[in-house]
C-alpha cells in the first residue's frame, strides 16, 4: 500500500541542476593531467555521489598527497564551466511547481557550490534554508547520515521521507537511512544501477509529482 510521504529529500547535481555533465567532463581532464588516466564511465561509477572528502581519499590512494592539488584545480574549472554553461535538469522548474509536500535538499556539495549552481539556475530560493551538505555529517553517502540528518532537522521521520537521487550511492543511502528512494535515470547513470528494494526509477522529471501521489 502506498503511504504519501511527509518530506521530500532532493539531491542536487544531476537531479536538480545538470551538473555531472561538467564535472564527469572535468574530472577526466584533471585525471591526464595529474597522472590518473580515467574515462567518463570510470568517473561515473567511482565519484558521481561521492562527497569532496571520499573522492580526496581515492585521489590519494591512487595519487598519494595530490588531492588539495586536484580539489583546487576541479574548483576554478567547475565554477568557470557553471557560469558558462550550467542549465537546470529538464522539467525539475514544473516538477517543483506542483509539488505541494515539505521540500529539502541533501548533496554531498558544499553550502558554497550549491549556492552556486542553484542560485545560477534560479532554484535556490525554493530550497533556502532548507539545504544541507555533506560537509555537516562525519560520513558522507553511501552511509546514511546526511539523510538522517536532514530528515531530523526537517522533524521528519526517515520512513516518511523519500530521497530523489541519480546516483547509486545516493539510493544506497537513502536505503541505509530507511527512506525510499525515487532513482532518476534521465542523466548519466545507468538505470539497473538504480534499482533495488524501495525504489522506483524514472527518466522524466516531469512525471515527479504523480509518482510522489502513488500515481
Amino acid at each position: 500500500m502506498f503511504t504519501a510521504p511527509e518530506l521530500v529529500i532532493f539531491d542536487c547535481d544531476g537531479v536538480l541542476v545538470d551538473s555531472e555533465r561538467i564535472a564527469v567532463r572535468i574530472e577526466v581532464q584533471i585525471g591526464a593531467e595529474l597522472g590518473w588516466p580515467l574515462t567518463a564511465d570510470e568517473v561515473i561509477e567511482k565519484f558521481v555521489g561521492r562527497s569532496n572528502k571520499s573522492i580526496s581519499e581515492l585521489v590519494d590512494a591512487r595519487l598519494p598527497g595530490m588531492s588539495a592539488a586536484w580539489e583546487e584545480r576541479y574548483e576554478a574549472l567547475h565554477r568557470e564551466a557553471v557560469d558558462r554553461e550550467l542549465v537546470a535538469v529538464e522539467g525539475i522548474h514544473e516538477a517543483l511547481a506542483a509539488i505541494a509536500l515539505p521540500t529539502c535538499v541533501a548533496s554531498s556539495g558544499s553550502h558554497e557550490k550549491m549556492r552556486h549552481t542553484l542560485g545560477h539556475t534560479g532554484l535556490y530560493a525554493h530550497f533556502e534554508g532548507r539545504i544541507f551538505s555533506a560537509t555537516e555529517v562525519a560520513r558522507g553517502k553511501p552511509a546514511p547520515d546526511l539523510f538522517l540528518h536532514a530528515a531530523r532537522r526537517m522533524g521528519a521521520e526517515p520512513a516518511a521521507c523519500v530521497v530523489v537521487e541519480d546516483s547509486k550511492y545516493g539510493v544506497q543511502a537513502a536505503r541505509s537511512a530507511g527512506m525510499r528512494a525515487f532513482g532518476f535515470a534521465g542523466g548519466l547513470t545507468p538505470a539497473h544501477w538504480l534499482e533495488g528494494p524501495d525504489t522506483v526509477v524514472f527518466d522524466d522529471m516531469r512525471k515527479l509529482p504523480s509518482l510522489l501521489s502513488g500515481n
